[in-house]
């Protein structure tokens, strides 16, 4: 089992650093090559050695890359709710990995269930469906059980600390 830091503070980060493990593996094996995209930093007083800035706005999700001849973009998400919000997403994200997808790159969410310990792979069809249900006045979530039923539950596996390309 992965040991985690359970403060809500650390959360993301948690979840970030075991697929960046994972990546490590990925890269040094020659599977993939899967690269974190860092967070827009703006900066804004430079007194010295002391910087003053704010992170900005994402523009983009979290990791791309190569894996089997093709690319791969996708996004992390973790949620202590016994659903994903969508609104955990958002709309911009949302758009590029449909881009992305409608060109033939693998793209997807990777969403840890803290409740539940259970990370998901889970494929952007699946997120397109949830996604235009919601706007078409549907449920704004993707409940756990959805999860279960439609997308590919992700272990430690093979030395991986979170096997993810096992799903894809």
């Amino acid at each position: 089992m992965i040991q985690k830091n359970r403060s809500y503070a650390n959360r993301g980060a948690f979840l970030e650093r075991i697929i960046d493990m994972a990546n490590n593996k990925y890269r040094n094996a020659g599977v993939a090559d899967i690269r974190k995209v860092p967070t827009p930093v703006k900066i804004l007083k430079q007194t010295g050695n002391k910087i003053t800035g704010h992170t900005e706005k994402p523009t983009w999700v979290d990791y791309s890359g190569i894996y089997n001849g093709r690319a791969i973009i996708f996004d992390a998400k973790q949620t202590a709710l016994t659903n994903f919000p969508l609104e955990n997403l958002s709309e911009h994200q949302y758009r590029l990995l449909e881009s992305w997808a409608n060109k033939g790159a693998v793209a997807f969410l990777v969403v840890y269930f803290s409740k539940y310990d259970k990370y998901f792979m889970l494929p952007f069809e699946t997120l397109k469906w949830a996604w235009e249900r919601s706007i078409t006045g549907g449920r704004k979530s993707i409940a756990y059980k959805e999860f279960e039923t439609m997308a590919h539950e992700v272990k430690s596996k093979d030395g991986y600390t979170l096997h993810y390309l096992d799903a894809v």
